[in-house]
């Protein structure tokens, strides 16, 4: 099995060249966050991610959390890593630097964030979690609250957990049934929660729930929902731990993948009550979950880029190595890397998933934009453009991710089959990520209705203006001219879906939504696209210089090569499909009945 290597030379290059690392370092609070210090971060994370975690992702897969008498027993070997992952300070790397954070950007987290799941996603998955719901507590809960719970949170003496789940309500969390009543100075909550990651474990002494539920007079629907923290053990005034909170773990998913992942089944209230706090204003509860949403979004849409970045090497590192069948048009035993279908799979696999982490880098930068910038006007546009893009990221590069890691089996050949090469891991852990935080199809829904036709495609068209600028660009390079002239077809075909849409959305709403999916996967090849020509000006202009590592930036641009002769074609299709919404309807209507 490949031993995974963290991408940091090719994360530098993305960071400083294409997602404008210089322009987060002027915000205000990231004046220190200059090229030396993210390489250092990163490198240091590497070496954790190499030495520590990667190792434990096969031995999840085989001998994953075991359950008995409402404990959880963590994978062997995780609940050291955690130990040193907290005292490494990993959790608090964007927190407030009032509750021992560290302050850093956006920006910086998301490839550190890209290491731990190529790592190792089921242990990722726990402080990913508990970043979560740090969130949540900083943005909305009291002095008091945030006093108790985000010292020990953020330097991971304590792990948090979101409950939204119910077995009645998954997406729709209209119909969330768990109650809240109040008593005195708390409220004792009753209800189950489903899918809760990491609900129960053996990583911390105290568990930190944050739970959705209901008040006795609260309206019906979302706007009735309040939000809760429930800890697993009571906290006393010193801040020691006191009696054990009534919510308990009762039994854990058994999963198609990241069996190191405790998914838990949570009872809240089967005795006295279980006792939690208030965060905010009553019947806001969804609200402040949604504050949260787009941060939680982008971390699953990395969960995406990191499975894919080690199935790719995976894959690179098997072909190289095995050598089978005779090579046409070349001489001697050579590897299976060789053969042209297979150099298609393994490129397919490389710039897509170059593409995918390029794109996430650049909705970081938005997203440090919206929160830090000074002027107004620029954080309501950086808002709008991120808003816009992370159904993108979380979708297209899940969807994505999902595809490299069957590549990767499919490279394999028949030992992508057998479980000791550890490509079908992949592939299965994978296979979550296009359903956390909400599916693909409710991502889609998301964009075409809420981020695109809403506004009358204002943020979709500004984004696409910005891309006819590196279509210019490229197309005044001649040594780039024919990546500049192929991005130019498939950013005309983005232009002319988001105008369909915002022609057609209102009046003819189900045939509209019919494409979703379609434009969703167009926006995001063609903006996959999109800065994958910006890395090829990067690099072009750095060669023509004679700057750094030449042989590095023809990578660069031959994998950008690939792509637009490979997946940027993809997007006349998906237009043709997004048109004949309408058809296809009725088509299955007249099927399905």
């Amino acid at each position: 099995m490949t031993v995974y290597v963290a991408p940091v030379k090719d994360m530098m290059f993305v960071l400083e060249e294409v997602a404008g690392l210089d322009e987060v370092a002027a915000l205000p609070g990231c004046e220190d966050v200059g090229a030396d210090l993210v390489s250092a971060v990163l490198d240091e994370a590497g070496r954790l991610a190499e030495e520590v975690i990667a190792p434990l992702n096969k031995t999840s897969d085989q001998q994953g959390a075991t359950f008995a008498d409402h404990a959880v027993k963590t994978s062997p070997g995780f609940k050291d890593a955690y130990k040193q992952f907290a005292e490494g300070g990993w959790i608090g790397l964007t927190c407030d630097p009032e509750y021992g954070g560290q302050g850093l950007p956006y920006l910086l987290s998301i490839p550190v964030s890209e290491i731990w799941n190529s790592a190792c996603t089921s242990f990722a998955l726990c402080p990913m979690l508990t970043s979560g719901a740090i969130e949540a507590i900083t943005h909305h809960a009291s002095d008091e609250l945030k006093a108790i719970y985000l010292p020990k949170m953020i330097s991971g003496e304590w792990t948090g957990t979101m409950n939204l789940t119910e077995p009645n309500a998954g997406s729709d969390l209209a119909a969330v049934r768990t109650k809240a009543v109040p008593n005195g100075d708390h409220y004792l909550i009753s209800g189950t929660k489903i899918f809760i990651t990491y609900g129960e474990h053996d990583y911390t002494d105290n568990i930190i729930h944050l739970v959705l539920a209901r008040l006795p007079d609260a309206p019906p629907g979302v706007k009735g929902i309040s939000l809760f923290v429930v800890p697993k053990f009571l906290v006393n005034a010193d801040g020691s731990l006191g009696a054990r909170n009534d919510a308990k773990c009762v039994s854990i998913e058994h999963k198609m993948g990241i069996h190191g992942s405790p998914t838990a089944v949570m009872a809240f209230g089967e005795g006295a009550g279980a006792v939690g706090y208030l965060v905010g204003e009553a019947n806001r509860g969804l609200e402040y979950m949604f504050t949260m949403m787009n941060h939680a979004r982008l971390a699953v849409g990395l969960e995406g880029v990191g499975i894919a970045e080690r199935s790719y090497q995976q894959a690179l590192g098997y072909a190289t190595e095995r050598i089978q069948g005779r090579v046409v048009g070349r001489e001697g035993a050579l590897p299976i890397a060789y053969h042209p279908d297979v150099r298609r799979m393994l490129m397919s696999m490389r710039s897509q998933t170059e593409a995918m982490r390029a794109l996430s880098l650049v909705a970081a930068a938005a997203m440090d934009k919206a929160e830090r910038c000074a002027d107004a006007e620029e954080r309501k546009r950086q808002q709008a453009r991120i808003d816009l893009l992370i159904p993108v990221v979380k979708a297209w590069c899940t969807e994505q991710a999902n595809e490299i890691a069957y590549t990767g089996v499919q490279v394999h050949g028949g030992m992508g089959f057998i479980e000791e090469t550890g490509a079908a891991q992949h592939q299965r852990d994978a296979r979550i990520t296009t359903i956390y935080e909400g599916t693909t199809g409710i991502q889609a829904n998301d964009l075409m209705g809420r981020k695109v036709a809403r506004d009358g495609g204002e943020a979709a068209f500004a984004l696409i203006a910005e891309m006819g600028q590196t279509v210019a660009a490229a197309q005044a390079d001649a040594a780039l001219k024919t990546l500049g002239d192929t991005l130019a077809e498939a950013v005309g075909h983005l232009k002319e879906a988001t105008a369909w849409i915002v022609a057609n959305y209102g009046s003819n709403t189900p045939a509209a939504l019919m494409g979703a999916n379609h434009y969703l996967k167009l926006m995001g090849t063609v903006a996959g696209g999109w800065v994958l020509v910006r890395s090829a000006l990067a690099a072009q202009t750095k060669l023509a210089a004679g700057q750094g590592d030449a042989g590095f930036y023809k990578q660069k641009i031959a994998t950008t090569g690939f792509y637009a002769d490979q997946v940027l074609p993809l997007t006349a299709s998906l237009l043709t499909i997004l048109r004949r919404g309408e058809s296809s309807l009725k088509a299955a209507d007249a099927a399905l009945g």
